[in-house]
């Protein structure tokens, strides 16, 4: 390996007092390094800037160099703030700069965070987002405008007590900059200064930087932290700044109350845009909401048999008159009858994320907070149907009622107490019955008003399969998932439909999901995830001998979003089921159901111990104590009727795994086959070669 090279780095001395230890991050800008301290006697991090094939006192090279000295100016002028990576110097080393900063122990970004763990809840992430404000306000209050807050610049790490994530952290001011600092800018106008996808709109035109566009990044951010993926993640870095300027962000499914801060934050306006402050006080409200107050009953709103209704027809109080509720004519005020007073009359506002009191939307544009006028549902009564709005009994169609309502026995209003006597007309006679035909005609209308709204209800509550119709899960897979396909993957080219094994055996699955490739946008995951998926199952894939297949299950675009962007990796078999877990998602003490779920490298022991049995294995670790080690996986082309079956397996492995090839004396250990009886009885002859003792003594765990 060639001196200097990322991997041969370890136990350099930079400036002849700091030992490289191990590399721990790396970026488009150079590698971050666990260094010690020789002097101080403690452990730092070196971020080490390297320029590939740029040539020197070339203007990048130069540009890469101010950057470093900028990125440690700027750091240090927020040393000491409790969510800021300290930085301690700046030096070069062979001509190249190298920046000393705070050495954060068990620290990961928030993409690692987010891929180990999975999305914050809103809370989580509200208090995540006011750590980085109050890092960002201080820069800005000192003119450093960070220009580059995404996932990648967020370190969440322990505390003192060793609490997971209790410390967040803002890193890398690289492109940081002070607008009205004397400083040569060394970036040129032709080349966007940020990354796509977190770039404010008015950055991508050439706009200043400005706190605001900060704020639109860090909008971005929390987004990603509380759905797993950004609001304008896409294929390629053109088409997310296009998404940026002319898209509004998708609506969050897992926000909750976030959701009103960040849409503030993504404001397209910086002017706009919420402010810091008032930022920082809708996020302190989700972390520690307020109590709400007393909800007022508004009497305006209560049905109008809520209230007394008195023999003479006069109405309660803030009751308007009967004809006026029900869509007659309205008294005239002149005669007394009492207003509604429309300034007390309106419904309790829903106590959800208060507005900052400083936040004032202009009146052009009402920003986020603002109410929206609110759409009337789908069974809303119009002014033509008759609904609520219906004659009362008593009150002949055509014919005005009486102005005063007769009351009768029994609760509610007068009109629905029990059926009051015989109304007769003004000439005495009893009034005719309506017809039942309209009965009838009624009947009918209200049975396809309700059939219309079912239909309605299934339409716009219809489930959205996350991989489609084919693959038939209403669930998003998840790393662990054991799978049973019809038909057998191995039989077909792509993804046959699939149901989960939740017990990983009962069913005798096909193969298991051992990884999710989480991709940026559905084109991407169509494209690159079958390739993405092999990549990140070929080592268990390899030490199972290549029985297994990749096959990588991507979500469809309209379930793109709901499924996180995860594109499920699986290992399925080649030539029948896998029988259970594989790989690392096999516990120790596991009881292999079949010898398709053994690898090469497997250390086995015997259920409970015997030795004697050499019919159930156990999956034990190889510090220990073991029966058997995995050498090799073969198979028999074919197999002779009439013999036994262990014995051809064992002939087989003293033929493609003897002892010797292994540093073993075949006087002392013999190549012992184990047979897939699974897959044997499906025609394919799988054998497993186990490396055991003649005399069947345990191999030692160093053994």
């Amino acid at each position: 390996m060639a001196p200097g090279s990322p991997k041969s780095g370890v136990g350099r001395i930079i400036a002849g007092r700091y030992r490289l230890l191990d590399q721990v991050g790396s970026g488009g800008m150079g590698h971050v390094w666990l260094a010690h301290d020789q002097r101080l006697d403690c452990d730092v991090a070196l971020k080490e800037i390297r320029f590939r094939n740029l040539p020197d006192g070339g203007e990048e090279h130069e540009s890469r160099i101010a950057r470093a000295r900028a990125e440690a100016r700027h750091a240090a002028v927020l040393r000491g703030h409790p969510h800021v990576v300290t930085v301690h110097d700046v030096l070069e080393h062979e001509g190249l700069p190298w920046i000393v900063m705070e050495y954060v122990a068990g620290a990961e970004d928030l993409r690692d965070w987010l891929a180990r763990r999975g999305p914050l809840a809103p809370a989580e992430c509200a208090r995540m987002g006011l750590a980085v404000l109050d890092a960002l306000t201080a820069g800005h209050e000192r003119g450093i405008m960070h220009r580059d807050v995404k996932p990648a610049n967020i370190l969440l790490a322990p505390d003192r007590t060793g609490m997971p994530g209790a410390r967040i952290l803002l890193t890398d001011y690289g492109i940081s900059v002070q607008p009205d600092s004397p400083e040569t800018r060394w970036t040129r106008t032709s080349i966007l200064v940020g990354t796509a996808g977190y770039l404010a709109p008015e950055r991508t035109t050439g706009g200043p930087a400005t706190a605001a566009a900060d704020l639109f990044s860090l909008g971005c951010t929390l987004y990603f932290g509380v759905e797993g993926f950004g609001p304008f993640d896409r294929g390629t870095d053109l088409a997310a700044i296009t998404a940026v300027v002319l898209e509004e962000a998708p609506p969050p499914r897992r926000a909750g109350a976030l959701w009103p801060v960040v849409e503030a934050l993504l404001i397209k306006d910086p002017a706009r845009r919420i402010s810091a402050e008032d930022a920082a006080a809708a996020l302190a409200r989700i972390i520690t909401p307020e109590p709400h107050p007393p909800t007022q009953v508004d009497t305006g709103s209560q049905p109008p048999w809520a209230r007394l209704v008195t023999s003479d027809g006069a109405s309660g109080p803030g009751m308007a008159p009967p004809d006026e509720r029900f869509g007659g004519p309205a008294q005239n005020q002149s005669t007394g009858s009492p207003a509604r007073n429309q300034s007390s009359s309106g419904p309790a506002q829903d106590q959800g994320l208060a507005t900052p009191a400083a936040y004032t939307p202009t009146a052009q544009a009402p920003g986020p907070y603002a109410p929206t006028a609110q759409a009337p549902g789908p069974y809303a009564p119009t002014a033509q149907a008759p609904g609520a709005y219906a004659p009362r009994p008593g009150q002949e169609l055509g014919r005005s009622a009486p102005s005063t309502p007769q009351p009768g026995p029994g609760f509610g209003p007068p009109w629905y107490g029990a059926p009051p006597g015989p109304v007769t007309g003004p000439s005495g006679r009893r009034r005719r019955k309506r017809p039942r035909v309209l009965q009838a005609l009624a009947a009918v209308l209200l049975a396809l008003g309700l059939t219309a709204g079912g239909v309605w209800y299934a339409m716009a509550h219809k489930v959205v399969l996350p991989y489609g119709d084919t693959v038939g899960l209403s669930e998003p897979l998840r790393k662990g998932d054991c799978v049973v396909g019809d038909p057998s993957p191995g039989s077909v080219a792509g993804v046959p439909r699939l149901t989960l094994d939740p017990s990983c055996g009962n069913a005798v699955p096909d193969g298991q999901v051992m990884a999710l490739y989480k991709a940026p946008s559905f084109e991407v995951a169509d494209r690159q995830g079958a390739d993405r998926c092999e990549e990140l199952t070929k080592g268990t894939a390899e030490r199972l001998a290549w029985n297994v297949r990749s096959m990588a299950v991507v979500p469809t675009r309209q379930a793109f979003h709901a499924t996180g962007g995860n594109v499920a990796c699986l290992l399925v078999g080649k030539h029948g089921p896998m029988y259970g877990p594989l790989g690392k998602l096999r516990p120790y003490g596991m009881t292999f159901k079949d010898a398709t779920q053994i690898q090469r490298g497997d250390c086995l022991g015997h259920e409970d111990g015997d030795a004697l049995v050499y019919t159930h294995y156990q999956l034990v670790a190889c510090d220990k104590n073991h029966v058997g080690l995995v050498i090799q996986i073969t198979h028999l082309k074919t197999v002779a009727s009439g013999e036994d079956a262990d014995a051809q397996a064992n002939d087989q492995c003293a033929a493609d795994a003897p002892p010797e090839d292994f540093g073993r004396s075949s006087a002392v250990f013999w190549s012992h086959g184990l047979r897939s009886t699974g897959l044997w009885a499906k025609g394919y002859y799988l054998v497993v070669c186990s490396l055991e003792h003649r005399d069947k003594s345990p191999l030692q765990g160093n053994e």
